[in-house]
């Protein structure tokens, strides 16, 4: 697999974030502080994601997908406008009912390169921080859909045990 990487863009409360490859755990402290600025934004009119060169996401990475998608919705009154035509990760936010809180297209954009796509700077966290990020994130996925609790229940335990 890829590794991952996620490059963003945004332009007068238009956000765009671009994962690929494997988006795993190792990324959520970079994710997070990506997504801790979109809620400093006053005017927020659009968020995208697009999936479509993503090989693989970790709950870590969908939790704070959730912890956006939540967000947006309450906050600015909007969902989330997701690309992806990966039928695992598809299968995978049907299940954990991520289109309660995102639009969710398989079709490819019409839409040019966003020309202001860029690399976010690598966040390095210690390890409490990575601990604190991941039981969020798992939190948000039960909160989401408390189906989710029969996968999550028994890491959130022991994250929170090992606070």
């Amino acid at each position: 697999m890829n590794p991952g990487k996620i490059l963003v863009a945004d332009s007068m409360g238009d956000y765009l974030l671009k994962l690929s490859g494997d988006v795993r755990v190792t990324l959520c402290g970079t994710l997070n502080r990506h997504i801790e600025m979109i809620f400093g934004s006053k005017d927020v009119k659009q968020v995208v994601v697009d999936m479509l060169d993503a090989d693989c996401l970790d709950s870590t990475t969908l939790g704070l997908l959730a912890k956006l998608g939540l967000h947006c919705r309450k906050n600015y009154g909007i969902n989330i406008q997701v690309f992806c035509e990966n039928a695992s990760i598809l299968r995978t936010l049907e299940c954990m009912s991520f289109d309660e809180i995102f639009d969710i297209f398989q079709d490819v954009p019409d839409i040019k390169e966003h020309s202001h796509l860029h690399n976010i700077r690598m966040e390095k966290s210690d390890i409490d921080d990575v601990r604190l990020q991941v039981l969020e994130a798992h939190k948000l996925l039960i909160e989401l859909s408390p189906e989710n609790s029969r996968e999550f229940t028994d890491l959130i335990r022991a994250l929170e045990s090992d606070s």
